[in-house]
């Protein structure tokens, strides 16, 4: 009755494997390779070498069938039981059988024991693992940058695990997560595939929301002028969440790439903003000329004139007054940005009129009020006079010269009560 049992069982395990292999997506022809591969790797250990033995596996009936192979010899010859048998022993099998003729024996697998049977399930499953995950790198590797929908499976303190439409899990750090981000479990959300590690052969694929990818692929969805070939994407710039800057570059001059970008009112970058948090975006048309791609990428601010120092990328931009503030932007975004647009540091400056061109101090004659370290921090950064220092934005004296904000406070505060007084 049990060895009844046994031979119901064995079918069920290709089954088994059937039933796998259309859960993980592995297609039949390769499930069918690995199970032979498998059968073999139990038979080495069992008898030594899998060399003489034909395994043959039916997909269609779900069945399969090993053959051992062996040479007839002499009944006092035997050397190798595995791939010898004795004459006598042969025409056990057919009665016919004569010294030097090949024997082929079917091998009841299920004989083996439960051990063999056991090892057989952990190879097979071993060999399914590794081809699931060479196939899930594969599927993935290639599509680096393209946008993927996942749903919220398991939200964590540093990262969002995230399954496909096939069950693959999917990993969105903290760091790749826009600061307003809030994920809930069975939520469907968007992201840029960023990169797919394959550590020992366990792929993991990072997602981001972050990157200027993400981005990029969002607005070629929204704007079909791009698709189309007739508006380039020349580069982003991003503070996710905050604020980004896209410049654009149209190669029909009939179409003017910003309005094409942002649409009838705005129509256009509506659902990118409220994807990305309602994160700011600003577009402007791309310029070789370096000089006017600063000043555009500066905007809203007007700026009167600037230097560039192409060799060093930097470059100094004069400003009346009330258009610092623009240029610098709240929490220093807008400068930032349109120095990693542009790829120049960005020094802004208000303009000085002749009268208080005349009448400047430079900054060592006031060293009996203000401490030399600080003088010299504040000259490291390109500043000599007391004017250059009043007309610089204190935004950026703290953080070029790296200094405190009391300290850069008291040095305002003494070179503005010289020049009231």
């Amino acid at each position: 009755m049990a060895a009844r049992k046994i031979e119901e069982d064995r079918p069920n395990m290709i089954e088994t494997f059937k039933e796998f292999k259309d859960t993980k997506s592995i297609d039949r022809t390769t499930l069918m390779s690995v199970l032979e591969e498998s059968f073999r790797n139990v038979l080495a250990k069992i008898f030594g070498s899998d060399e003489n033995f034909d395994v043959i596996v039916n997909p269609d009936k779900g069945d399969f069938e090993i053959y051992r192979n062996r040479v007839v010899v002499a009944d006092d010859d035997v050397e190798d039981e595995n791939k010898e048998i004795s004459l006598t022993d042969a025409r056990k099998l057919e009665p016919d059988f004569e010294v030097g003729e090949d024997v082929s024996e079917k091998i009841d697998f299920n004989k083996f024991g439960r051990r063999a049977i056991l090892n057989l399930r952990q190879t097979l499953a071993s060999k399914v693992l590794e081809l699931e995950h060479d196939s899930l790198y594969n599927k993935y590797k290639d599509r680096v940058g393209q946008i993927i929908t996942g749903e919220v499976y398991q939200t964590w303190k540093r990262e969002v695990l995230l399954v496909d439409e096939d069950n693959n899990e999917m990993i969105l750090p903290k760091g790749e997560q826009i600061p307003r981000d809030n994920y809930r479990k069975g939520e469907t959300i968007r992201a840029v595939i960023h990169r797919v590690d394959n550590e020992n052969n366990n792929p993991k694929i990072i997602l981001s929301r972050t990157a200027p990818e993400f981005l990029e692929r969002l607005l070629e969805a929204e704007v079909p002028e791009i698709n189309d070939g007739l508006i380039a994407i020349k580069k982003i710039a991003r503070m996710p969440g905050e604020r980004a800057k896209i410049a654009v570059e149209s190669f029909d001059e009939r179409i003017d790439p910003v309005g094409a970008c942002v649409g009838v009112r705005g129509s256009r970058v509506h659902g990118i903003v409220r994807e990305l948090c309602n994160e700011n975006i600003d577009v402007i048309t791309w310029t070789a000329n370096t000089k006017l791609f600063i000043q555009r990428a500066l905007a809203p601010a007007k700026v009167s004139s600037l230097t560039i120092d192409e060799e060093n990328k930097k470059a100094e931009v004069y400003l009346q007054p009330e258009e610092v503030s623009l240029a610098i932007g709240r929490g220093g975004l807008n400068i930032k940005l349109a120095s990693m647009l542009t790829g120049y540091t960005i020094d802004v400056f208000r303009e000085l009129d002749e009268n208080d061109a005349e009448d400047d101090i430079y900054l060592d004659e006031f060293s009996d009020e203000i401490d030399q370290w600080v003088i010299d921090a504040i000259k490291s950064i390109g500043m000599e006079t007391a004017r250059q220092v009043l007309n610089a934005p204190r935004e950026m004296l703290i953080e070029k010269a790296d200094l405190e904000e009391e300290t850069v406070d008291n040095v305002l505060n003494i070179l503005k009560s010289e020049f009231d007084n």
